[in-house]
């Protein structure tokens, strides 16, 4: 058989507060059209399916539609788990129904340990999990989670048949591998992760929580990594899903294309701004800027976004230029309400709102009030 894996789909997840549900939309669509194209007979998702325990409506709304046309209109098995950003009571309302149609969706450790077999292959679906729970599951009081992952695979073992392939879901931070900006580590029972050696006996071990496909290159083991870019760590990462053959169990990498990428550019603020050279850009993108200027730019912000709307950061990369500032400063008027706002303006680069000027002005007239009271 064929099954694709992925993971770490985080739907409602932020980029610097942009919002992503639309990026989303057509990652999923695109997953699905590689699982149509390879003829895969199963789509495996390594957890995380949210990015909150309590996912907004909207997140909800389009993981239930991914669902539908998965599962429902193109008749494709999805066998998940629970992630450390989900919720595994909310995950698992609706599970008696899922299965009907081959919906397997595994938030409870118990349920880990009967494998779901499909043709030569039997899933082993084992959802994250925090050491306590493997404590009352296995009635010990001391169980860290390497020992408990050890006391998990050895009873898996026992439901092995040797006739069939077996392959481990399941999503938790394998030691040795690499990590980017955009996870959150999960140190639980005093380990930073599992032993590779405690994974080797699977034909192979499709992970989730780790977010680039690179950070974990054993023999049987991957991530899937996120289907999007997360942080800007991640830039040079290219995002897709393994599909893999159960006649060699040898992962095939197909690249996902996201609607927007991140982008990182060094250029001046005036060939940013040149219509010639903005026009040729993808200028919908995440833009990370750096800015090669060292004078003060009025409004600098504003005049950026007005071309590119979706901008994760700029920097300087050779400084301000303080001498020129200081001059600046010293040609001014000293009146406070002057020196607090110019120092406004060429510390952030943007102006102050009419809001921030009623309160400076009400801050000084205190402070002018509180002076007089005390002469």
């Amino acid at each position: 058989m064929r099954f694709l894996h992925t993971g770490d789909w985080h739907i409602g997840k932020k980029l610097h507060g942009y919002d992503l549900l639309s990026d989303q939309k057509q990652i999923l669509d695109q997953i699905l059209d590689i699982a149509i194209t390879q003829k895969v007979d199963a789509l495996v998702i390594a957890g995380d399916l949210y990015d909150r325990s309590v996912p907004s409506v909207e997140a909800c709304e389009l993981l239930n539609q991914a669902f539908i046309k998965i599962n429902l209109q193109n008749n494709l098995p999805i066998l998940a788990i629970s992630g450390n950003h989900d919720s595994a009571v909310r995950l698992r309302t609706g599970m008696p129904w899922y299965e009907q149609t081959n919906f397997h969706l595994y938030t409870d450790l118990k349920q880990s340990f009967t494998p779901i077999e499909m043709d030569d292959v039997q899933f082993f679906l084992l959802p994250y999990f925090e050491p306590i729970t493997a404590r009352v599951y296995f009635e010990e009081e001391k169980l860290s989670l390497q020992e408990a992952i050890k006391k998990i695979v050895e009873k898996m073992k026992q439901a092995f048949n040797p006739n069939k392939k077996q392959v481990l879901v399941t999503h938790f931070f394998v030691a040795g591998s690499t990590r980017c900006d955009s996870e959150t580590p999960i140190e639980v029972g005093g380990l930073n992760g599992i032993p590779y050696e405690l994974i080797q006996d699977f034909d192979y071990v499709a992970l989730g929580h780790l977010h680039s496909k690179n950070a974990l290159n054993a023999e049987n083991a991957r991530y899937s990594g996120s289907p999007l870019k997360f942080s800007l760590s991640e830039k040079d990462d290219s995002k897709g899903v393994w599909i893999l053959d159960s006649k060699n169990m040898v992962p095939e990498f197909h690249q996902l294309e996201p609607k927007r990428d991140i982008r990182v550019l060094q250029a001046s603020f005036e060939t940013l701004t040149d219509p010639d050279f903005y026009q040729q850009q993808e200028r919908t993108s995440f833009w990370y800027f750096q800015l090669t200027n060292r004078s003060v730019i009025t409004n600098m912000m504003n005049q950026l976004r007005a071309i590119y709307p979706n901008i994760l950061g700029v920097e300087r990369v050779n400084g301000r230029d303080q001498s020129n500032l200081l001059n600046k400063v010293k040609q001014r008027k000293k009146s406070p309400y002057q020196m607090l706002t110019s120092f406004f303006e060429e510390i952030t680069g943007d102006e102050l709102t009419e809001k921030q000027r009623s309160w400076l002005e009400q801050g000084l007239q205190q402070a002018i009030d509180t002076e007089r009271e005390e002469q």
